[in-house]
């Protein structure tokens, strides 16, 4: 009498596995998209000066931004500010390449759609992302991120809308979209020493504001077809032991 169970268990973990795999590749689409579009905006680039992209239609209201730099400029000089991120000297590039771009996003009201909070929460401000990627060819898509870390003092950003309230967490999301609290600094910093996808949070007790409608079908879809499999697999466990 327990197979039944045990086996839709068994099938609800593996779901499970699926759909945390999905929503990474999802956020690695979304990333590489990014990317190029962010590339298309160097025109005889210059170093040091950060270029504004144009993403593409479909993604309407996200702002993007590339940056080309030397590695060994990064290291030792750092960058002051580029949009809200303040980079400190001793940011290290592995593997090496003499030259890296940093993209930056700001995901807009897409912020909801691609990384939703647990319940309880609700952004202060649009998810900003920062990832680095090897300029050898300003024309190359689907690159692999590089991997970058301040070896001294933190990264900061600013999140220069949010006024300071009680409670305020930054939150992180590292390159596979897991999910990590900090403490938030001079009530609207958040420190980092890698790259990924920054935001500032509250917990609320009402109901996070419904985000914008997006053709992007995003992680509810699978939320819906695992509470749809396990209510079908609950209730023939039930008939099975009525």
């Amino acid at each position: 009498m327990g197979l039944p169970f045990r086996s839709l268990t068994m099938l609800l973990l593996l779901l499970l596995i699926w759909w945390s795999t999905s929503e990474a590749q999802t956020l690695r689409a979304l990333d590489a998209i990014l990317q190029d579009y962010a590339y298309r905006a160097f025109h005889r680039p210059r170093t040091g000066r950060p270029y504004d992209g144009v993403p593409p239609a479909n993604l309407s209201g996200i702002q993007i931004s590339a940056l080309r730099l030397r590695s060994g400029s990064l290291f030792t000089r750092g960058v002051r500010q580029y949009k809200q991120f303040s980079i400190p000297v001793g940011v290290i590039g592995t593997p090496y390449v003499e030259r890296l771009v940093l993209v930056y996003q700001n995901l807009g009201n897409w912020s909801t759609t691609y990384y939703p909070l647990p319940p309880g929460y609700m952004y202060l401000a649009p998810v900003l992302g920062l990832l680095a990627y090897d300029a050898s060819n300003l024309s190359a898509t689907n690159l692999e991120e590089l991997d970058i870390y301040a070896s001294e003092d933190p990264i900061s950003i600013e999140f220069t809308q949010v006024q300071p309230v009680r409670d305020a967490r930054c939150v992180w999301f590292d390159l596979d979209g897991r999910i990590n609290f900090t403490k938030v600094v001079s009530g609207n910093k958040c420190l980092t020493y890698e790259q990924g996808h920054f935001s500032i949070v509250v917990e609320s007790t009402a109901p996070s504001p419904a985000p914008v409608p997006q053709p992007h079908q995003g992680g509810g879809g699978r939320v819906g077809l695992l509470v749809g499999l396990y209510s079908v697999g609950l209730h023939c466990w039930c008939c099975w032991h009525c």
